[in-house]
């Protein structure tokens, strides 16, 4: 597959409009991030303060604070006298943010078992299962992605700690962004996906705690998992930055 089409800022910004009834910082920090979470900003990609307020037709200062926000959660990065980048997708934040998941949502998925009289809980992630199934066969990646995310909230939700979603929302960028990597290069696997979801639905409708924690596991996979899949697509590599904070590349990455 071909490799990422380069898109300006402007191009990308085209026909977006700001409502200045709402928070100008917010609204350009989430039209932003969207762009870098998607990959139609690429990393390494330079990002103009003027670009961004010409297109959006808004002042300098609200994109100044979008990008300080931006630059935050480690997504853009700010090089002194040359100007604002696209941050590279980091392999230490990626690692972490699996990590994160991983722990966050054994522990919602096994106490969502221990729910399991919440029956319109158990609908919800049914629904939404089915749900997905149709954006798939309907071709609809952003659907797919959409019901994808909405499960793994109804998991918390289902838990009692619907707080605890945030907090591993926010550290997900990179996964995000390698997700949307995959899709472009052609890296799929949403029927197994599917499949999976299925089966921790199904240990969750079940009260079973232990098997919705295997299945959890067998969904998202062990970290040594996660560094084979990129080693085995060099094509993605392009995109991620390898070194870890010891300054070394971990893994089968070396």
């Amino acid at each position: 597959m071909a490799d990422l089409k380069d898109n300006t800022v402007s191009e990308l910004l085209d026909g977006v409009w700001l409502d200045p009834k709402e928070s100008l910082v917010q609204q350009i920090y989430t039209i932003l991030m969207d762009c870098i979470v998607n990959i139609r900003l690429k990393p390494g990609q330079a990002m103009s303060e003027k670009e961004i307020s010409d297109s959006l037709k808004a002042s300098k200062t609200p994109v100044r604070e979008a990008l300080i926000k931006l630059e935050d959660t480690g997504l853009v990065r700010v090089v002194p006298k040359s100007g604002t980048y696209v941050s590279p997708i980091s392999l230490d934040r990626y690692i972490e943010a699996c990590f994160i998941r991983l722990q966050l949502e054994i522990g919602a998925v096994r106490r969502a078992a221990e729910r399991n009289n919440d029956l319109r809980g158990v609908l919800n992630l049914e629904t939404t299962i089915s749900r997905q199934v149709k954006a798939l066969a309907d071709g609809d990646d952003q659907l797919f992605f959409k019901y994808d995310e909405a499960l793994h909230q109804s998991f918390f939700e289902m838990a009692g700690i619907s707080g605890v979603w945030q907090v591993v929302k926010k550290s997900q960028s990179d996964v995000y962004r390698i997700r949307h990597l995959k899709r472009h290069y052609n890296i799929r696997r949403e029927m197994q996906v599917i499949d999976e979801h299925k089966a921790i639905v199904s240990a969750i409708r079940a009260g079973s705690a232990d098997d919705a924690e295997a299945a959890l596991i067998q969904h998202i996979g062990s970290l040594e998992a996660e560094i084979d899949s990129l080693s085995s697509n060099p094509e993605l590599l392009d995109y991620i930055e390898l070194l870890n904070s010891s300054g070394k590349r971990p893994g089968q990455l070396r």
